[in-house]
């Protein structure tokens, strides 16, 4: 599992742009900046919908102000479904989706959860992370079914 002082792996997410879906890799995401990157099950389940993301997109400017450059949002869905999220959320604009529709990023920072069970698959755990160039500054990791350490609010008392 990823640890503080970690530098992230290389890969390639995908993000939709105005031309379409388009892969993005964790340099160009990291590399130079200051972001901090949270992570859910996945989009439009119930807590990551009602909970996770309402609080990021409610503290945008506060966390810019703390000299953040990018936040951004991973889950293991497709890039059709993170930007249909991003859409219904009022997100779009003000954080990154970052679609990982085959966990390879979860999987390459040990952070997968099997929910194979309730039909789901493997999913990234819930978790937020401060990033700078590349490097892990800290990660919370849920250990229960809430948003508790990788709300946006615990996310600015570490800023």
């Amino acid at each position: 599992m990823i640890k503080t002082g970690d530098t992230l792996p290389k890969t390639t997410f995908t993000v939709m742009t105005a031309e379409g879906p388009k892969p993005r890799t964790s340099d160009e995401i990291f590399a130079g900046k200051k972001v901090v990157l949270f992570a859910v099950p996945g989009a439009f389940t119930p807590t990551c919908h009602k909970n996770h993301l309402p609080g990021f997109i409610a503290k945008v400017a506060e966390i810019q102000a703390k000299g953040v450059d990018t936040i951004a949002v991973t889950g293991v869905n497709d890039v059709f479904v993170m930007d249909a999220w991003a859409e219904a959320t009022g997100g779009k604009g003000k954080i990154e989706f970052l679609a990982d529709g085959s966990a390879a990023f979860a999987k390459a920072i040990g952070l997968t959860v099997d929910l194979t069970e309730r039909g789901l698959g493997i999913r990234s755990r819930r978790y937020a992370m401060i990033v700078d160039n590349s490097v892990v500054q800290s990660v919370d990791v849920e250990e229960a079914a809430g948003v508790e350490v990788s709300g946006a609010d615990h996310i600015l008392g570490k800023l």
